[in-house]
Parts: C-alpha cells; sequence; structure tokens
C-alpha cells in the first residue's frame, strides 16, 4: 500500500472547460487533502515525488529538488505553480504544433465522446473517424502511401513497421528477409521493438535488444566527420548502408528505419550527399525505407513531412506527435500501395486496443483542419521559418556554439570550447549541456539538451515577436552557461 493510503481521484469538469479541480482523496488522512492547480507548489512537488515516476528520469534525484509542475498554457507559453510564464521552445515532446488552448480540439473530443467514446478498429469493424482521418491522411501523404494503420504512439507505430516488414517478405516467399538496419543514435521510441530499432545505447544497456536489427552510424558532421568535407562525410556514412547489406546479405534484409532529421538524437541534419545516396541504394537492392516522421511530420520541416523536403521516396511513413498536437496519444503507419496489397493478402496478426481510436481520430482530423485552415505549413516554410534561421543562426557567434544546425522548425546548437577545431569539452559528455539547459530553465525558456548539442522544436504558430524572445532568452543563457564554465575551470 502506498504510504498516503488508497488513493481515489476524480476530475469536476464545467462546461467542458478547462477549468478543473484534481481531487485527490487519502482515505488515512483527515481532513481531505484537495489537489488543484492553486495547490502550493511545495506540496505539489512533495506528492509528485511520493507516487508519480518520471519518465527517463533518476527520480531519486528529482525528489531532492523537485519537479517543476505546469498548470496552464496558451500558445506557445506554459505557466508553472509557482506563477512563472515560460516560452516552450520544445512543443512539449516535439508535438504542440498548433500551439496550446485550441478549443477546437477539446470541442471536438467532447462531440466524438458523446457520440461513439470507443470501439475498435478489428473484427472486420470501422467508425467514421477512422474512416475519414486514414483517407485524409493518404491525400496528405507524398507518392502511393494510400494505407495507414492505427497505433496509439510513434513507438507503437516502429513495432509495426517491424512485424509488418517482415510479414511483408514472410507473404513475398522471402522469410529469410528479415533483417532491419537502423543507425547508430537514432531514435524510434521506448517500447522493447522500437528501442531495438533506435541506436540509444543508454538503452540498449537495459537488455533485451531483439534479434535481427543491425546498425550503421549517424550522419552527424560536427561530432565525427574528421578531416572531411561535410559532403564526404555523407557520402561516406551513406555508403556504411551497402556495406552493411553486403556484409549481412541482399537476401537477408528487410528494410533500412531513419529519421529524415534525427530529433531525440540532437537534431542532426544530414549532408546533403546523404540521402541520394540512401535512396539509390535501397532502390539497387530492393529494400523497403521507412521514414520515421514522428517528430519531423506534420509541418516541422515547412513541408508536411520532411521526406517531401528531403526528395524521399520511403515505403512506410511513421507518424504520431504533431498529428494531433499533442492533444490526443496517436500514431500510425502509412503504407505504400504495394506493401499494403501484400499484406492485406495475409493475416496480419498485430493491432492494438487503441488503434484508430475515435476520440483521438476526430481530434487528429480537427488539428489537420486548423493547420490547413490558417495555413500554418505554408507560414512556417514561407515566413517563420525563415526568419526562425535567421535570428537562430546569429547565435552562431557566440564563443560557446560551433555548429549551428536547422531545418523549418527544429534547430540545434553544438556547444565547444574551440570551434575552430570542433572540439568535445574535456568533462562528460552531457555535463554543459545540462548546465546551458539549467540557465534556460531559470530564464523561463524551455529547452532541451542532447550531450552537449542544445535543441529546439517550439510549436509552428510561434510568431516573430516570440521568435525574438526566444533568441534572446537563448543568448542569456549561453552567456551565464559561459560564466559558470569559466568559474568551473572547464573552459578559459
Amino acid at each position: 500500500m502506498c504510504s498516503l493510503g488508497m488513493v481515489q481521484l476524480f476530475t469536476v469538469i464545467d462546461s467542458w472547460e478547462f477549468d478543473h479541480i484534481l481531487a485527490v482523496t487519502l482515505l488515512e488522512a483527515s481532513p481531505m487533502t484537495i489537489l488543484s492547480t492553486n495547490t502550493p507548489s511545495e506540496e505539489l512537488r512533495r506528492v509528485d515525488a511520493a507516487h508519480h515516476m518520471h519518465p527517463f528520469t533518476n527520480n531519486s534525484e528529482l525528489g531532492d529538488k523537485g519537479a517543476r509542475v505546469v498548470t496552464r498554457a496558451s500558445g506557445c507559453w506554459l505557466t508553472d505553480s509557482d506563477g512563472n510564464r515560460i516560452l516552450d521552445a520544445m512543443a512539449g515532446l516535439w508535438c504542440v504544433n498548433i500551439g496550446y488552448g485550441r478549443e477546437e480540439l477539446a470541442e471536438a473530443a467532447k462531440r466524438q465522446m458523446l457520440e461513439l467514446p470507443y470501439y475498435n478498429t478489428f473484427f472486420q469493424t470501422s467508425h467514421v473517424p477512422a474512416i475519414a482521418l486514414a483517407a485524409r491522411l493518404a491525400e496528405l501523404a507524398p507518392g502511393d502511401l494510400n494505407s495507414v494503420f492505427f497505433a496509439g504512439s510513434g513507438s507503437e507505430a516502429n513495432d509495426t513497421n517491424l512485424r509488418m516488414v517482415r510479414t511483408y517478405w514472410q507473404a513475398k516467399g522471402q522469410p529469410d528477409r528479415n533483417v532491419i538496419i537502423g543507425r547508430w543514435n537514432g531514435y524510434h521510441g521506448s517500447t522493447v521493438g522500437a528501442m531495438s530499432l533506435g541506436g540509444m545505447k543508454g538503452m540498449h544497456e537495459q537488455g533485451g535488444v531483439l534479434d535481427g536489427i543491425e546498425h550503421i552510424d549517424q550522419p552527424n558532421w560536427w561530432s565525427e566527420g574528421g578531416d572531411m568535407s561535410p559532403d564526404e562525410f555523407g557520402l561516406e556514412r551513406a555508403r556504411q548502408l551497402e556495406e552493411k547489406i553486403l556484409e549481412i546479405g541482399a537476401d537477408r534484409v528487410a528494410a533500412f528505419i531513419a529519421e529524415p532529421v534525427q530529433g531525440a538524437g540532437g537534431v542532426i541534419i544530414a549532408p546533403d550527399t546523404y540521402w541520394p545516396e540512401i535512396q539509390r541504394i535501397v532502390d539497387k537492392y530492393g529494400i523497403l525505407l521507412i521514414a520515421d516522421e514522428v517528430i519531423c511530420g506534420f509541418g516541422r520541416t515547412g513541408n508536411w513531412f520532411a521526406s517531401q523536403a528531403l526528395g524521399l521516396r520511403p515505403h512506410i511513413m511513421t507518424i504520431a506527435k504533431g498529428l494531433s498536437s499533442g492533444y490526443q496519444p496517436i500514431g500510425g503507419s502509412i503504407v505504400c500501395d504495394e506493401v499494403a496489397e501484400v499484406i492485406g493478402g495475409v493475416e496480419f496478426n498485430h493491432g492494438y486496443t487503441y488503434s484508430g481510436h475515435p476520440v483521438a481520430c476526430a481530434v487528429a482530423l480537427e488539428n489537420l483542419r486548423i493547420m490547413e485552415d490558417e495555413k500554418i505549413v505554408e507560414r512556417v516554410r514561407d515566413d517563420t521559418g525563415p526568419y526562425l534561421k535567421e535570428r537562430f543562426e546569429s547565435l552562431g557567434d557566440h564563443p560557446l556554439v560551433g555548429e549551428v544546425k536547422i531545418i523549418g522548425m527544429m534547430g540545434s546548437l553544438a556547444l565547444t570550447p574551440n570551434k575552430a577545431i570542433r572540439a568535445p569539452f574535456t568533462s562528460d559528455v552531457g555535463t554543459v549541456g545540462f548546465i546551458c539547459r539549467e540557465r534556460c530553465f531559470a530564464n523561463n525558456l524551455i529547452m532541451r539538451h542532447v550531450g552537449d548539442r542544445m535543441i529546439i522544436s517550439p510549436p509552428l504558430v510561434i510568431s516573430r515577436d516570440e521568435i525574438d524572445t526566444l533568441v534572446e532568452r537563448a543568448r542569456l543563457s549561453l552567456d551565464e552557461t559561459l560564466v559558470a564554465l569559466q568559474a568551473q575551470g572547464l573552459m578559459a
């Protein structure tokens, strides 16, 4: 039994607006303890530390200082329990593309909950939201990507992809063609299958990595390019795929999976030579190409999908996050005609309770409608994206900043003690990035660090004035980080 006894949760919702009170009845406590957005931060942090296990977190360390408790959000701004107003330059976790507080999405969820709150899509059954969303995605997706298998997240969708490509080759009479190649430092989710496809070594160290999955190196020129030019390096890294195929045997390789732009790996944008060579190789050997668009899809690059920006022709695209702007958990795989036809001819023994959840589908449809009506993708491509690029690249003159990479509304800064030689810090990887992230938080700016890279992925609706604020606060945080590093002897 938990230390505070049995916990009963209930939510009181008034007229379907977001003014709600979360009441927690602690049966062993008297009088009843109520938690709400008006509860003092110290109490919220205490209960959070006692009962809430956070993802990707050392919870014992977090317990010492307590979590920052976010209570409200609107547009690109968060408000925490201490009343701080914070510019969210990460769109939550890369997902709140149309910004926070959109009542249209709440109304879409309400209507669908009243009409059909849940039904599954198993047993030759369907419903209108899933049908309509699948059809709309087929219209938006490039090429002949015309069929959708729904999931509850990007992780689930990549698990689907793993099983789908193996089923595809089995159905084609090539069951030995079951090896999938990914990239080191790629990220495809946190389930066992998705983690195995990805190349995050910290996750692999937990054990349980699936057999039949291989990895090649990432196209990160700044950290790994040595004396090669970016173009030379891009070709060298792409050709590792061909070398790996020949090492394994082309008749055993099922697919290559990669993010068009690496997200959680640090917003790594490959050199211009990389993707054309990858496309040539997969075409040459008849290997399926899976483009993981979970982060970079739905307008983030100034195109509906990053594959369009980079000229890729994937057989499968993984989607999630921006599909609903994070308002509902939903993901999926958009599949080309040839793969869908083969899979459709066999019993594909796979699916999830929430595949095509009607409320999630309804919210996603409304999200896509808003993006189209407000021309959000076009705005990123023609207006705010170029402006963010100009302003973000201005940080390249800072003594701590080596490389600045940006495409559309996602970018990164590589921090270095010596930009002339692309030197890493002598401290453990991530030490400097963590210091900079903490300075950003102190300055009411949400930026994330991946190792010693600082990354951004703001809501697509961010304004020019808000971009100016983002860059000003980022520069201030870099200045404060430099002072801290000099005080600690980590930089001359």
